[in-house]
């Protein structure tokens, strides 16, 4: 049987589709690639400290109804988060404070350049049962208490041994980490609020975001309990006027336990991370912030339109 040739051009035109196809698959998976993931579209993943869990929640909300973007939120410890950046299990997170020089280093030999965004400030605040009759806090008795010297304090309750308050708190008093007679720790901010409502000798120490926009289903909690008023001790010089944590304190510098809040990007390119952090510190992200009653970092404006006379 004879055997069929195939034309030479044939040939041709069979290697050019081949080709084609090949080069067209390559481009689609390039540009798959390119819509993974963009400053505006894609999805990341946001590790947040979980005292300002509400606060970054009602700012994800409102990127993703905004963006084709999906922002999978974790919140945890402030040392567990530290501890994922550093094992390369997370490339963004919020935190309130920025990672230490030695840190950094593992950023810094990995050739990875930081975008640290700080968009907002918050505070720490102590809490006290609703019955009971005082409403302000001398920081001096908590500085005693861990120190370990006398103090008119009984109980002194944190969230988590871990937590980004008891950091503060400990690098505030310069005490290290660890165990202190009449300082407890529980196992999350909603367990402080229960315990200070059912304890009228214990002074819970908690984030601010819990109690200045609280879940809904920690209302009742929150209405138990009365936050403290401290005094500003500053330069080594007691004010004896008492401040609330609120706005205007912290925007005024009054209030003495104020704390950042940034996010930390490590992703080392212009991706989905890089947008959410522009939106967060600008005008949307910062009236979500107001909104939160913490502190933005800029004042959104308000235009008022005056009228020269009221419609009846």
């Amino acid at each position: 049987m004879r055997k069929q040739l195939i034309p030479p051009y044939l040939k041709v035109i069979a290697l050019f589709i081949a080709i084609f196809t090949l080069v067209l698959a390559c481009k689609n998976k390039l540009d798959e690639s390119e819509k993974k993931e963009t400053i505006l579209t894609g999805e990341i993943d946001l590790y947040v400290d979980q005292t300002v869990q509400s606060l970054m929640q009602g700012q994800v909300d409102v990127f993703e109804s905004q963006y084709d973007a999906k922002v999978h939120l974790t919140a945890k410890s402030e040392s567990e988060i530290v501890n994922d950046l550093l094992s390369g299990k997370t490339n963004m997170a919020v935190l309130t404070r920025r990672l230490t020089k030695e840190e950094e280093n593992y950023f810094h030999n990995k050739k990875i350049i930081p975008r640290i965004s700080h968009f907002a400030s918050d505070a720490i605040v102590f809490i006290r049962n609703k019955s009971s009759n005082d409403t302000v806090l001398d920081l001096d008795e908590v500085y005693n208490l861990l120190h370990g010297k006398s103090s008119a304090i009984k109980k002194l309750v944190f969230e988590n041994p871990n937590s980004s308050v008891v950091t503060y708190m400990n690098r505030w008093a310069n005490v290290p980490n660890g165990a202190k007679e009449n300082v407890f720790s529980l196992n999350s901010t909603k367990e402080v609020l229960e315990f200070v409502k059912n304890n009228p000798d214990a002074i819970g120490v908690i984030g601010m975001d819990a109690v200045a926009e609280p879940y809904p289903e920690w209302q009742t909690l929150v209405n138990n309990v009365n936050v403290l008023a401290v005094k500003n001790v500053k330069n080594g010089t007691n004010n004896e006027t008492y401040y609330l944590p609120n706005q205007a304190s912290l925007g005024a510098g009054l209030y003495p336990l104020k704390r950042s809040i940034y996010v930390l990007n490590y992703q080392g390119f212009a991706g989905l991370g890089t947008g959410f952090a522009s939106f967060v510190v600008g005008d949307i992200g910062q009236r979500i912030v107001m909104t939160a009653n913490l502190l933005p970092i800029t004042i959104p404006e308000r235009n008022i339109n005056i009228r020269k006379q009221i419609n009846k």
